[in-house]
């Protein structure tokens, strides 16, 4: 039996393959499982510079919970003893990695997928998939997704999906800001490729930093962010990165950022 998750480094990029093809990649606690374990250690690493998340085939980057009988995806495998689930687990997970993580949708995003793919920093997706919160269709709403899906949708928008539970293009999720490129499908690895190569060159300290600032300025009031702001400042001043970035302009020449 194949591994239901691949995970794979290629140079400073981890992949990581919901490998689950034949059921339309979808999620039970193995995957999410494992998925949430990879990120953990791309972070303590310290060799990963971007992580890359997708799907095997071509036709899902992740269908949600998994719903055959006896599957246990995580809508409907809910132990009421105990409160804290895995697949909050994995979204808090991508909240504080502290490195960028690309969904590359190479397929259609329904349900909990659709939460993943808003709980990543970027995406790219092929011109031809579909985007759905289906659950209404089924007697449920999407509860688990819905805090990432409330950032990343416009209200009116995010509203309709999830009453109608209808699927929406890949136009629509360009328009609506859940996906920063949409192209051909011939296309998705080379734009994929085009993005690591502006976020790998890049100091993994200003990245780390600027991620921790954006997700707690997020939940902040604007005078909150503005004092957080002014506080971060030195300390960002303070790190290697940003003396030998600076030096590196001074002197005309490209950076040789550690991390540090």
């Amino acid at each position: 039996m194949s591994e239901p998750v691949l995970v794979e480094r290629r140079g400073a990029v981890l992949w990581i393959t919901i490998n689950r093809e034949e059921r339309r990649n979808a999620l039970n606690e193995q995957v999410v499982r494992t998925i949430d374990k990879a990120i953990a250690d791309a972070q303590s690493g310290g060799e990963v510079k971007a992580i890359v998340l997708t799907g095997a085939g071509d036709k899902a980057f992740c269908a949600g919970a998994d719903l055959a009988k006896n599957a246990k995806g995580f809508a409907f495998a809910v132990d009421f003893s105990r409160p804290k689930h895995y697949i909050v687990d994995l979204f808090k997970r991508l909240q504080e990695c502290t490195l960028p993580v690309i969904a590359r949708v190479n397929g259609h995003v329904m349900a909990g997928g659709f939460g993943i793919l808003c709980a990543c920093d970027m995406a790219i997706a092929a011109d031809d998939i579909r985007i759905g919160t289906t659950e209404s269709k089924i007697g449920v709403t999407p509860m688990m997704i819905l805090p990432y899906m409330l950032r990343i949708l416009p209200p009116r928008k995010l509203q309709e999906m999830c009453i109608t539970g209808e699927q929406f293009s890949a136009q629509d999720a360009l328009d609506w800001g859940v996906v920063n490129y949409v192209v051909p499908r011939a296309e998705l690895d080379a734009k994929l490729d085009w993005l690591l190569a502006r976020v790998t060159d890049k100091s993994p300290t200003a990245i780390r930093l600027g991620k921790q600032a954006y997700n707690a300025m997020r939940d902040m009031s604007l005078r909150e962010s503005l004092e957080f702001a002014q506080a971060m400042v030195p300390v960002m001043s303070s790190t290697e990165d940003a003396k030998e970035g600076m030096a590196a302009f001074q002197e005309k020449r490209p950076a040789n950022f550690t991390g540090n």
